[in-house]
């Protein structure tokens, strides 16, 4: 049996909040535009908004992870007809497919703070048919060690392994740390993987790499033949989601909502939606 390799984090970053609109203020966490690198990660937002700041929109060959840090969202998509709500600590895997439209919206009044992340789908996968899975916080598996909570929406922690269905194997979990204490996650070494620090702060990998709330570490490649692991100590309590991705190594085109291989399919995204031939009935 292969020994698991303890990763190094490869480098860390701040979010620098900005002002959208009177009701938007976003981060970006991963820029888009550097495919190759986030592979197969295509973007990571932080959004805090109010009612208005989204109108329907459409997607197509790609998958939305949306993870509530706070506050309440409702939503509307095409693929259920109605949509439902989410919650401070529930988690939205949208599966775009072939073409969904949807729309997130806070109620009236209220505001909500969220992270929503853009994952790729492969080539054979880009049009498959759309779906949603919504995991409720007190639904979601949990992995309790001493001094650390591990909640498990995508992938696995151990022994605890989410039922979350992947078109892309994707590990997606918030960890709860306490001051003084120390976890390891585990993950298979082929894996490129990120922390988004959402509170406090602490030190991460073997390198032990300092970081605070508002902080994103990369983590440092591991051989893919191995399995590997992230270590996380906490100097003062923390919160963080980590998440994790098997790359596709395929050529990404985007543009706006839409992510495909070529310039052509993507042309081909714009002509159905403007068609009337983007959702089947």
């Amino acid at each position: 049996m292969n020994r698991a390799h303890s990763r190094d984090i490869q480098k860390g970053w701040t979010v620098q909040e900005r002002k959208i609109s009177a009701v938007h203020r976003a981060g970006a966490v991963l820029e888009p535009g550097y495919w190759e690198d986030y592979d197969p990660f295509l973007l990571l937002m932080e959004d805090k908004f109010e009612k208005g700041a989204f109108d329907i929109h459409p997607h197509r060959g790609m998958e939305t992870i949306t993870y509530v840090i706070d506050g309440t969202i409702n939503h509307y998509d095409s693929v259920t007809g109605e949509g439902g709500k989410l919650q401070k600590g529930d988690f939205q895997l949208m599966t775009a497919g072939r073409g969904v439209v949807h729309n997130e919206s806070p109620g009236e009044g209220e505001s909500v703070h969220l992270l929503q992340l853009w994952v790729n789908l492969s080539r054979k996968d880009k049009m498959v048919e759309p779906r949603y899975q919504n995991i409720h916080k007190e639904d979601a598996p949990v992995r309790q060690e001493e001094g650390a909570l591990i909640r498990v929406y995508s992938g696995s922690s151990g022994s605890v392994v989410s039922n979350t269905l992947n078109y892309v194997p994707v590990t997606f979990v918030e960890m709860i740390i306490e001051s003084g204490a120390s976890i390891s996650q585990d993950l298979p070494g082929n894996y490129n993987g990120y922390i988004y620090v959402l509170e406090g702060s602490g030190s991460f990998g073997e390198n032990n790499f300092h970081a605070k709330k508002g902080q994103v570490l990369w983590l440092g490649a591991a051989d893919e033949s191995e399995l590997s692991f992230i270590k996380v100590t906490a100097t003062d309590k923390l919160r963080i989601v980590l998440f994790a991705g098997v790359p596709l190594k395929e050529p990404v085109f985007a543009r706006g909502p839409f992510v495909m291989n070529t310039e052509e399919e993507i042309a081909q995204a714009y002509a159905d939606y403007r068609n009337g031939k983007f959702i089947r009935q």
